[in-house]
């Protein structure tokens, strides 16, 4: 008997071995005392060079590993996201608390497997694989909330992480499976196949499928009411965590809603469609409203995330092509305004004791423009005022709303955006209007030695770093992320092109 050996795509596949290799160096360094200080250095160019392999399959659209994983503009557009995050988590972390309790190496081994997971979660075509690829992301971000290791809060948010991705993830599990048994089929175009052809669109094993999943997925993308663990774990989590997942995980957890809900699901989309837009409302209303009241800069923007993940669930909810390139592009804007402001409240947190209040913020526009105009930047974009990305983001959503007469849900977009002028002005006018704190002999910042800082970052001890808005792998993000937020909100067309590359990989399915 000859066997016959598949065929196996390398190029197309090259993005996924290079993170694989990139986290099996990390892995394999962290034993050499002599070359593991250049851990970032290598997570950076592991992640640099898996973004330059994406570009290089930018027109390729393919199915791999038997049908698994599919390549094409979605997984691409989306991964890249998430690779972009994750160089600037990798830079936001060094010289953080987190990464010296936990070990560098083992660190960054962590986060390389959470992107691993997320650029596999954005090609996933299988059941199995969507699986599969969500707790290869999920396991690593229990444990990176954790790693300061020395503040109970850390420990609480990984905890508290733990358990309720778990039973997201149970949940999901157990949708999958009931969709499997009505389809008889694992890949994405079966499932639909199966599910027409068997008859049981209407079923009610069917249904309850469907909303399992809708349930596992909205825990990892924070929609109300599945929200709880956000505020918390977003507070309690080291900061360039916190911000890798507020931006990365939606990323990839969004290419998947849409690639099941759009592929497999799409001949039930009169069933769905209503469940996803009340959730879509539900969080509008509970992140906005949630927000006002919170006095932690990072809990308000967990709460902001579910409200901007309320915003971008409304493009699934429309299953059409414009739908998915608006939620693309808000999501390429939202990935930019929310960077800045996790990178300054780094910066922030490093000059005055890692405290994220928003008190704290007072005088900044004085005291540090540096840091003051890239968050009042992010603050307006989030806001959706113009001229920022995030205006033209929620335009396109709305527009598409308009156009599948779902208005009522632009509505409810345009309220929450109102609501949250609240919130997000309160904080400009802290950081600008305020007067400055007073100083006092107790509170003054002194800029440590690095023998000290590394001291106290080996045993737990927060160290005040008044240089930190000089180092350019803090403040450069911040001002990147800005300017990004501005261009794209002046010239849009650059990310409108990108956001089409994703909506056109589904042009076959949707009008």
């Amino acid at each position: 008997m000859i066997f016959d050996a598949p065929h196996i795509d390398y190029a197309a596949l090259s993005p996924i071995i290079a993170l694989t290799a990139g986290l099996v160096l990390l892995v394999l360094v962290a034993v050499f005392d002599s070359v593991k200080r250049f851990g970032s250095a290598l997570a950076v160019l592991t992640l640099v060079t898996t973004a330059g392999l994406l570009i290089w399959q930018w027109d390729t659209n393919t199915d791999l590993v038997a049908g698994s994983l599919q390549m094409d503009g979605l997984s691409i557009t989306l991964s890249l996201l998430v690779v972009i995050s994750a160089a600037v988590a990798v830079l936001l972390s060094i010289g953080d608390p987190a990464e010296a309790q936990s070990g560098r190496s083992d660190y960054l081994a962590l986060v390389m497997g959470s992107v691993l997971g997320m650029v596999m979660l954005t090609m996933a075509d299988n059941i199995l694989t969507f699986f599969v690829a969500l707790e290869l992301l999920s396991i690593p971000l229990y444990a990176l909330c954790g790693t300061n290791l020395r503040r109970r809060e850390s420990l609480e948010s990984g905890l508290k992480y733990l358990i309720v991705g778990s039973v997201g993830s149970a949940t999901l599990l157990y949708g999958l499976a009931m969709l499997y048994g009505a389809s008889g089929a694992t890949g994405f175009n079966e499932i639909a196949q199966g599910l027409t052809d068997g008859g049981v669109l209407n079923d009610s094993l069917t249904l309850l499928g469907v909303g399992m999943v809708a349930v596992g997925l909205s825990f990892k993308i924070s929609i109300a009411p599945f929200h709880q663990w956000t505020p918390d774990v977003y507070q309690g989590a080291p900061t360039p965590i916190t911000a890798f997942m507020a931006v990365a995980t939606k990323a990839a957890a969004f290419a998947i809603f849409i690639r099941f809900f759009l592929v497999a699901l799409i001949p039930m989309v009169d069933d769905w469609d209503i469940i996803l837009a009340a959730l879509a409302a539900l969080s509008i209303v509970v992140g906005n409203v949630g927000a006002l009241t919170q006095t932690s800069l990072k809990r308000m923007l967990g709460y902001s995330g579910i409200a901007q993940a309320g915003y971008m669930l409304a493009g699934i909810v429309v299953a059409s092509q414009s739908g998915v390139d608006a939620l693309v592009f808000y999501l390429g804007a939202y990935v930019a305004m929310n960077l800045a402001a996790f990178a300054v409240i780094v910066v922030h947190e490093r000059q005055n004791g890692y405290s994220d209040r928003i008190d704290s913020l007072r005088g900044l526009g004085r005291s540090n423009p540096l840091l003051a105009w890239p968050l009042t930047i992010s603050m307006l974009a989030l806001a959706g005022l113009p001229p920022t990305a995030g205006f033209i983001g929620k335009l396109y959503l709305i527009e598409a709303l308009v156009d599948a007469d779902w208005t009522w849900l632009g509505v409810m977009i345009a309220v929450g955006t109102m609501i949250s002028l609240a919130y997000y002005l309160r904080v400009v006018a802290v950081v600008w209007m305020s007067p400055d704190p007073e100083a006092s002999t107790a509170d003054q910042i002194k800029t440590p030695d690095l023998p000290s800082a590394l001291a106290g970052a080996s045993t737990g001890t927060e160290f005040d770093d008044a240089k930190a808005d000089r180092r350019w792998y803090l403040i450069g993000p911040a001002i990147l992320g800005a300017a990004a937020t501005i261009f794209f909100g002046v010239i849009p067309q650059p990310l409108v092109e990108f956001a089409q590359h994703a909506g056109d990989a589904l042009a076959t399915y949707l009008t």
